[in-house]
Protein backbone atom coordinates (compact mmCIF):
# COMPACT_ATOMS: atom_id res chain seq x y z
CA UNK A 1 0.00 0.00 0.00
CA UNK A 2 2.62 2.54 0.79
CA UNK A 3 4.52 1.23 -2.20
CA UNK A 4 1.78 2.35 -4.68
CA UNK A 5 1.33 5.53 -2.98
CA UNK A 6 4.82 6.58 -3.44
CA UNK A 7 4.72 5.11 -6.55
CA UNK A 8 1.98 7.72 -7.62
CA UNK A 9 3.00 10.66 -5.77
CA UNK A 10 6.12 10.33 -7.63
CA UNK A 11 4.37 9.94 -11.15
CA UNK A 12 2.89 12.85 -10.09
CA UNK A 13 5.92 14.88 -9.14
CA UNK A 14 7.11 13.92 -12.77
CA UNK A 15 3.73 15.65 -14.12
CA UNK A 16 4.26 18.61 -12.67
CA UNK A 17 8.01 18.82 -13.68
CA UNK A 18 6.78 17.86 -17.31
CA UNK A 19 4.17 20.35 -17.20
CA UNK A 20 6.31 23.01 -15.52
CA UNK A 21 8.54 22.27 -18.66
CA UNK A 22 6.12 22.41 -21.71
CA UNK A 23 4.96 25.56 -19.85
CA UNK A 24 8.41 26.95 -19.61
CA UNK A 25 8.70 26.18 -23.27
CA UNK A 26 5.70 27.59 -24.58
CA UNK A 27 6.59 30.83 -22.83
CA UNK A 28 9.99 30.87 -23.82
CA UNK A 29 8.70 30.52 -27.68
CA UNK A 30 6.33 33.32 -27.04
CA UNK A 31 9.02 35.70 -25.93
CA UNK A 32 11.16 35.14 -28.16
CA UNK A 33 8.40 35.41 -31.29
CA UNK A 34 7.21 39.04 -29.26
CA UNK A 35 10.76 39.93 -29.83
CA UNK A 36 11.44 39.57 -32.79
CA UNK A 37 8.08 41.12 -34.05
CA UNK A 38 9.16 44.39 -31.96
CA UNK A 39 12.64 43.83 -33.48
CA UNK A 40 11.14 44.24 -36.80
CA UNK A 41 8.76 46.86 -35.62
CA UNK A 42 11.20 48.95 -33.80
CA UNK A 43 11.25 51.59 -36.75
CA UNK A 44 13.61 53.00 -38.37
CA UNK A 45 15.85 55.91 -37.55
CA UNK A 46 14.04 59.35 -37.89
CA UNK A 47 13.54 61.01 -41.27
CA UNK A 48 11.84 63.32 -43.22
CA UNK A 49 10.22 61.37 -46.34
CA UNK A 50 7.76 63.82 -48.96
CA UNK A 51 4.68 61.79 -48.81
CA UNK A 52 4.05 61.43 -52.47
CA UNK A 53 7.83 60.08 -53.14
CA UNK A 54 6.33 57.24 -55.17
CA UNK A 55 4.74 59.72 -57.28
CA UNK A 56 8.04 61.68 -58.12
CA UNK A 57 9.35 59.26 -60.41
CA UNK A 58 12.76 58.80 -58.98
CA UNK A 59 15.62 56.75 -60.48
CA UNK A 60 18.18 58.53 -61.62
CA UNK A 61 20.38 59.97 -58.38
CA UNK A 62 23.88 61.76 -58.80
CA UNK A 63 25.41 61.48 -55.53
CA UNK A 64 27.36 64.95 -54.89
CA UNK A 65 30.48 65.47 -53.16
CA UNK A 66 30.43 65.64 -49.93
CA UNK A 67 30.56 68.44 -47.67
CA UNK A 68 32.02 69.72 -44.34
CA UNK A 69 34.18 71.73 -42.28
CA UNK A 70 37.43 70.20 -41.85
CA UNK A 71 37.07 67.07 -42.67
CA UNK A 72 39.38 63.89 -44.13
CA UNK A 73 39.12 64.11 -47.51
CA UNK A 74 39.64 60.11 -47.08
CA UNK A 75 36.52 60.27 -45.06
CA UNK A 76 34.31 61.92 -47.30
CA UNK A 77 35.37 60.27 -50.57
CA UNK A 78 34.81 56.83 -48.18
CA UNK A 79 31.06 58.00 -47.60
CA UNK A 80 30.44 58.56 -50.85
CA UNK A 81 31.25 55.86 -52.14
CA UNK A 82 29.50 53.38 -49.71
CA UNK A 83 26.30 55.56 -50.35
CA UNK A 84 26.78 55.24 -53.82
CA UNK A 85 26.98 51.15 -53.51
CA UNK A 86 24.29 51.58 -50.93
CA UNK A 87 22.05 53.41 -53.18
CA UNK A 88 22.72 50.39 -56.12
CA UNK A 89 21.61 47.91 -54.01
CA UNK A 90 18.42 49.96 -52.93
CA UNK A 91 17.30 49.90 -56.56
CA UNK A 92 18.49 53.00 -57.73
CA UNK A 93 20.83 52.80 -61.16
CA UNK A 94 24.57 53.56 -60.85
CA UNK A 95 25.37 57.45 -61.75
CA UNK A 96 29.27 56.68 -61.85
CA UNK A 97 30.87 59.30 -59.85
CA UNK A 98 33.33 60.12 -62.04
CA UNK A 99 30.67 61.83 -64.45
CA UNK A 100 29.22 63.78 -61.75
CA UNK A 101 32.87 65.41 -60.98
CA UNK A 102 33.74 65.32 -64.55
CA UNK A 103 30.43 67.32 -65.57
CA UNK A 104 30.59 69.60 -62.63
CA UNK A 105 33.84 70.56 -63.03
CA UNK A 106 32.99 71.78 -66.34
CA UNK A 107 30.32 73.73 -64.78
CA UNK A 108 32.56 75.34 -62.28
CA UNK A 109 34.87 76.37 -64.98
CA UNK A 110 32.72 78.27 -66.82
CA UNK A 111 31.37 79.85 -63.62
CA UNK A 112 33.03 83.46 -62.70
CA UNK A 113 31.43 83.65 -59.07
CA UNK A 114 31.45 82.29 -56.25
CA UNK A 115 31.34 78.23 -56.39
CA UNK A 116 29.35 76.84 -53.98
CA UNK A 117 26.83 73.88 -54.53
CA UNK A 118 25.56 73.28 -57.19
CA UNK A 119 21.65 73.33 -56.98
CA UNK A 120 19.62 70.48 -57.99
CA UNK A 121 17.84 72.05 -61.33
CA UNK A 122 21.39 72.79 -62.83
CA UNK A 123 22.53 68.96 -61.91
CA UNK A 124 19.40 67.97 -63.35
CA UNK A 125 20.29 69.84 -66.47
CA UNK A 126 24.17 68.72 -66.18
CA UNK A 127 23.43 65.18 -65.94
CA UNK A 128 20.02 64.04 -66.87
CA UNK A 129 18.79 63.17 -63.47
CA UNK A 130 15.70 62.60 -61.15
CA UNK A 131 17.52 64.15 -58.34
CA UNK A 132 20.54 64.70 -56.52
CA UNK A 133 22.04 63.44 -52.90
CA UNK A 134 23.68 66.05 -51.13
CA UNK A 135 25.86 65.02 -48.15
CA UNK A 136 27.08 66.33 -45.49
CA UNK A 137 30.29 64.71 -43.28
CA UNK A 138 29.09 66.12 -39.92
CA UNK A 139 31.47 64.60 -37.48
CA UNK A 140 34.39 62.00 -38.51
CA UNK A 141 36.79 61.80 -35.44
CA UNK A 142 38.56 59.82 -32.64
CA UNK A 143 38.87 61.36 -29.37
CA UNK A 144 42.11 59.64 -27.42
CA UNK A 145 42.35 59.22 -24.12
CA UNK A 146 43.51 57.42 -20.93
CA UNK A 147 42.35 53.84 -21.83
CA UNK A 148 39.48 54.68 -23.84
CA UNK A 149 38.79 56.18 -27.44
CA UNK A 150 35.44 56.77 -28.90
CA UNK A 151 35.12 57.27 -32.58
CA UNK A 152 32.50 59.23 -34.19
CA UNK A 153 30.91 59.81 -37.42
CA UNK A 154 27.91 61.32 -38.42
CA UNK A 155 26.42 62.47 -41.33
CA UNK A 156 23.54 64.19 -43.15
CA UNK A 157 21.90 63.17 -46.64
CA UNK A 158 19.12 65.29 -48.61
CA UNK A 159 17.82 64.41 -51.50
CA UNK A 160 16.27 67.25 -53.46
CA UNK A 161 14.27 67.20 -57.16
CA UNK A 162 15.61 67.80 -59.65
CA UNK A 163 12.73 69.12 -61.82
CA UNK A 164 11.47 71.58 -58.82
CA UNK A 165 14.61 71.55 -56.25
CA UNK A 166 12.02 70.19 -53.34
CA UNK A 167 13.47 68.23 -50.56
CA UNK A 168 12.20 64.65 -51.35
CA UNK A 169 13.99 63.02 -48.11
CA UNK A 170 16.47 63.79 -45.65
CA UNK A 171 18.09 62.32 -42.73
CA UNK A 172 20.74 62.43 -40.26
CA UNK A 173 22.51 59.70 -37.94
CA UNK A 174 25.59 58.89 -35.34
CA UNK A 175 27.35 56.05 -34.82
CA UNK A 176 29.89 56.03 -31.44
CA UNK A 177 32.22 53.08 -31.50
CA UNK A 178 33.90 52.81 -28.37
CA UNK A 179 37.23 51.20 -28.00
CA UNK A 180 39.25 50.33 -25.06
CA UNK A 181 43.27 49.87 -24.61
CA UNK A 182 46.60 49.86 -22.17
CA UNK A 183 48.23 51.81 -24.70
CA UNK A 184 47.85 54.74 -27.30
CA UNK A 185 48.95 52.55 -30.02
CA UNK A 186 46.49 49.94 -29.17
CA UNK A 187 44.15 52.39 -29.13
CA UNK A 188 45.01 53.94 -32.27
CA UNK A 189 45.26 50.24 -34.10
CA UNK A 190 41.19 49.49 -32.58
CA UNK A 191 39.96 52.99 -33.79
CA UNK A 192 41.13 52.49 -37.12
CA UNK A 193 39.50 49.08 -37.45
CA UNK A 194 36.36 50.21 -36.28
CA UNK A 195 36.27 53.16 -38.56
CA UNK A 196 34.94 51.93 -41.55
CA UNK A 197 32.60 49.84 -39.82
CA UNK A 198 31.00 52.71 -37.87
CA UNK A 199 30.58 54.67 -41.16
CA UNK A 200 29.27 51.17 -42.59
CA UNK A 201 26.41 51.59 -39.47
CA UNK A 202 25.69 54.88 -40.10
CA UNK A 203 25.12 54.55 -43.98
CA UNK A 204 23.28 51.28 -43.44
CA UNK A 205 20.23 53.27 -41.43
CA UNK A 206 20.32 56.40 -43.54
CA UNK A 207 19.37 54.49 -46.77
CA UNK A 208 17.13 52.25 -44.67
CA UNK A 209 14.41 54.94 -44.23
CA UNK A 210 14.66 55.54 -48.32
CA UNK A 211 12.23 54.11 -50.05
CA UNK A 212 13.31 51.05 -52.75
CA UNK A 213 14.22 52.92 -56.43
CA UNK A 214 12.37 50.88 -59.37
CA UNK A 215 15.27 48.75 -60.29
CA UNK A 216 14.96 46.73 -56.99
CA UNK A 217 14.85 42.88 -57.08
CA UNK A 218 12.97 40.74 -54.85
Amino acid sequence: MNGTVAQHCERGVRRQRRSALVRGAVLFVLFALTASVMAGCAGKIPHTLKPEYSEEGVRLIAVLPVQGENMDPRAARLLREKVFTGLYFKGYPKIPLTLVDDKLATFYRARTGPQGVVAPRVAGELLGIDAVLYISLVECRTAYRALYAPTTVAASLELRSAKTGATLWRVQDREVARNFGFTSKELEMKSSEVYEAAMQMVVDRVLDTLPDGPDRLG
